[in-house]
């Protein structure tokens, strides 16, 4: 009986403002407030809000025969909280029904896999005790930032206690083999490994409102037909997607809400089919062999590869001043320096300068800045001011420790040199001394 697995990546950055030498050292505000609040608002009131809301129809319409996941990272959950809390209460909502699981990620969704475990293993356990402090359940299931992906990944996350992982069915790592089957990593057989149907996913996530598109208009009905077709070469099918697909990449006048309202129906009419959860996959169907991924990889462009993030020596650069700094902001410790050298790991930051997309951005996440070269030039002067004010808490640290270390043992009376005072007698006055 083949199984279909929905998983949405929902995710949002903090855009920086335009950031200038003359900022440096003057103010400490890196951010860019009314852009993300306006963002964030446009995509609640577009996106996420309808969106749940329909899940919400379609599990009380279907009830556990219709399930779906979500990837939600951190600096999502803080623009949620900040500026539309009841965003965070309609994702409440769905998990309260038991059909939906929440995978874990890296609480900046950040690229610090390949730069620092460290940090990795300090972003993803904030990340899973977070998750479970909002909807109620710790995450088994990882899908690490954009799907990057290689055989050391798992071994990590079984360290964590993860289960299963997610990523790309790519198909320089599959060959013959198809991405409609649960597989095991080369490097950690007892873990579960789920690989992104690429073609199915990006029919829904970047072909729907394609006009040009030989398959335009697509029906719920015409994409169940192409589902039901591995019925008798698939044991599960793995459609992946960023959450902004609906209502903001396709907008609600293309008809994807209309097309996601009927879908599960049509799934559903073929009596093989049936929806699972990541974990429930990982759980209850078994894997058929091995995949070895010796390169990273991840879900970006035809190559799959990691270079819209780290593709010239501008990024390189950036990404490498940044985590130069990570054990240093981790023993200072200053939750305001904590805070804010976790959001500049977010990957958005580096994909902003990246030449190789200069001219590609996709509609719904827009390149903030006008060319490559400001945002390098805006994330170098922030990164510069930032390690100012690291090195300020580090030298004030150092200085109390010496302070500290300077200060003379006090006796009992909490002055040193001075002699301890007479014991009192026992009607309360001092007693005297007496001669010898």
């Amino acid at each position: 009986m083949p199984a279909l697995c929905l998983c949405y990546e929902v995710h949002e950055p903090y855009r920086l403002c335009r950031y200038t030498v003359f900022d440096m050292g003057q103010n400490s505000l890196y951010e860019d407030d009314d852009h993300n609040c306006d963002a964030l608002l446009l995509t609640a009131r577009t996106c996420y809000l309808p969106m749940n809301d329909l899940l919400l129809k379609l599990i009380r319409r279907h009830g556990k025969a219709f399930k779906v996941a979500f990837s939600i990272s951190g600096t999502a959950l803080d623009q949620f909280e900040q500026y539309a809390p009841e965003v965070v209460e309609s994702f409440q909502a769905l998990a309260d029904t038991g059909n939906v699981e929440f995978v874990a990620e890296t609480a900046p969704h950040s690229l610090a896999f390949l730069y620092s475990r460290d940090e990795f293993d300090i972003q993803v356990r904030e990340q899973c005790e977070r998750i479970k402090r909002l909807f109620g359940k710790k995450p088994t299931t990882f899908r690490n930032t954009e799907f990057v992906y290689n055989n050391d990944l798992p071994v990590a996350l079984e360290k964590l206690g993860f289960k299963a992982v997610l990523a790309e069915g790519a198909d320089h790592v599959l060959g013959w083999r198809s991405p409609n089957y649960v597989y095991r990593p080369i490097s950690t057989p007892r873990m579960r490994l789920l690989l992104r149907n690429s073609s199915l996913s990006t029919d829904i996530g970047l072909r729907f409102n394609d006009q040009g598109w030989d398959q335009w208009p697509l029906t719920a009905e015409k994409y169940a037909s192409w589902c039901h077709s591995f019925a008798a070469s698939s044991e599960i099918i793995n459609i992946f997607n960023d959450y902004h697909s609906f209502g903001l990449r396709n907008p609600r006048e293309s008809g994807i809400f209309d097309f996601m309202e009927a879908l599960p129906a049509a799934l559903l009419a073929h009596k093989d089919f049936h929806f699972v959860t990541p974990a429930e996959a990982a759980r209850k169907i078994d894997a058929v062999g091995e995949v070895d991924v010796p390169e990273f990889m991840s879900w970006d462009d035809e190559g799959r590869d990691l270079t819209a993030w780290l593709g010239n020596d501008m990024q390189k650069d950036a990404i490498h001043t940044l985590y130069a700094l990570a054990p240093r902001v981790r023993k200072v410790g200053a939750p305001d320096l904590v805070r804010d050298f976790e959001r500049l790991q977010t990957s958005d930051h580096f994909h902003y300068i990246s030449t190789k997309w200069f001219a590609d951005f996709l509609s719904d996440r827009p390149n903030p800045f006008d060319s490559p070269y400001d945002a390098y030039i805006t994330y170098m002067n922030v990164l510069a001011d930032f390690e100012m004010r690291l090195t300020a808490a580090e030298e004030a640290a150092a200085e109390a420790g010496k302070t500290t270390r300077k200060t003379p043992r006090t006796t009992a009376t909490g002055t040193a040199g001075k002699k301890r005072a007479a014991p009192a007698d026992k009607a309360g006055g001092a007693k005297k001394k007496t001669s010898a």
